[in-house]
């Protein structure tokens, strides 16, 4: 007796369920974080940037649940695509950890652990940038080019700001950074994201 090969849209659905899990447990810790912060909003001081980071990334996991549909166009799915999506979700979930720690105790504020985890954040947000251009081309020539100049000028201008936020302390950057940042963020959603076609 034959066996029958699943099709791609047998294989769809599976993966992402198991992209929801890890996107899913992403967005649990930003909420738990800030539920954290109301539940005890004297423990430790706020710090706007890092509230403002959490924004972005929750925004982001969002954003990456919504534009992962765009998966059903593959039509050949092996072991390394679906590893390779996997590993882009695992990527945002840490950057989610690194922005709630499972304690503070050694650290003085918000602003304290940001600043003292930077490294490690922007080095994974550059990552996440590099891992989108993967994940844009695996959905094929005609997306990729979809979004233009605009997406080759966008990605590397991003890691070189992430490399810049590393190195730097300087409040200003950051602040100047992460506005920046979020009202690119929803910009860019809202006019090439706003409709899955």
């Amino acid at each position: 007796m034959d066996q029958q090969l699943p099709y791609a849209h047998d294989i769809f659905p599976h993966i992402r369920i198991v992209l929801g899990m890890v996107i899913g447990l992403g967005v649990t810790r930003l909420l738990s974080g800030l539920a954290r912060i109301v539940q005890h909003p004297g423990q430790y001081r706020l710090y706007p940037v890092h509230l403002a980071w959490v924004a972005s990334v929750l925004l982001m996991l969002v954003h990456f649940w919504w534009w992962e549909f765009g998966l059903f166009q593959i039509e050949n799915w092996t072991f390394g695509k679906y590893l390779f999506i996997i590993f882009y979700a695992v990527a945002l979930f840490l950057l989610c950890a690194l922005l709630f720690p499972d304690s503070m105790l050694d650290y003085t504020s918000y602003e304290d652990f940001f600043y003292s985890r930077r490294a490690w954040f922007f080095g994974l947000l550059a990552a996440t940038y590099l891992l989108d251009v993967i994940d844009t081309l695996l959905k094929g020539p005609e997306h990729f080019a979809h979004f233009g100049i605009e997406y080759l000028i966008r990605t590397p201008v991003f890691v070189a700001l992430c490399v810049i936020a590393i190195l730097l302390r300087d409040r200003r950057f950051h602040i100047a950074f992460v506005a920046g940042a979020l009202v690119y963020q929803i910009s860019f959603i809202l006019r090439l994201f706003d409709t899955i076609v």
